[in-house]
């Protein structure tokens, strides 16, 4: 199945001050995600971020929070899909397809993507836009979610399908993003 800009909405999980400072590939991670977000305003493809208690693991990185087009959802549950006031924002969406980045891999964006599954939602993990402190862990959690029914995928294959076609205002655009 493709990912479809009218039906997906893009979760930011955590990607927090006090964590990005472990986590393996931290740059490429905030890179990616970045252009996500860029191309999901273009798009007019709504957003969620979470962050995990903010008070210990201070708020979601700069440049990251000055993309977000919503107000980050604090939480304490690692499943973002345990925050009811989660549940209610991605319900109100009325979307059945969830393009997932952040961190950690084998934590919070594992455990949100079960339950997202779990709740018949097409989950999408950007492998390249996700990590976990060691790349056993990520490699691990992205081996379990495709097993689990998720698609893993690239920046690149969430940006292009949500075009889905070239030689739009849109495309020239965000095709710059990916060069």
């Amino acid at each position: 199945m493709l990912i479809k800009a009218e039906k997906s909405t893009l979760l930011v999980v955590d990607i927090q001050e006090k964590l990005a400072g472990v986590m393996n590939g931290i740059d490429q991670v905030v890179g990616n995600t970045s252009i996500l977000m860029k191309s999901a305003q273009q798009l007019s493809i709504p957003q969620l971020v979470s962050e995990q208690y903010p008070k210990g693991l201070g708020a979601t990185l700069g440049r990251l929070s000055e993309l977000s087009n919503s107000a980050p959802i604090e939480k304490l549950s690692f499943s973002c899909m345990d925050n009811d006031d989660y549940v209610s924002r991605f319900n109100a969406l009325g979307r059945e397809q969830a393009v997932i980045a952040g961190m950690e891999a084998h934590v919070c964006v594992l455990q949100t993507a079960m339950d997202l599954l779990h709740r018949d939602v097409q989950v999408f993990v950007v492998a390249d836009a996700t990590t976990s402190r060691s790349p056993d862990s990520h490699s691990m959690a992205l081996h379990r979610l495709s097993g689990a029914g998720a698609e893993i995928v690239t920046t690149e294959m969430v940006v292009f399908e949500w075009l889905g076609r070239a030689g739009t205002p849109q495309f020239r655009e965000l095709s710059k993003l990916i060069k």
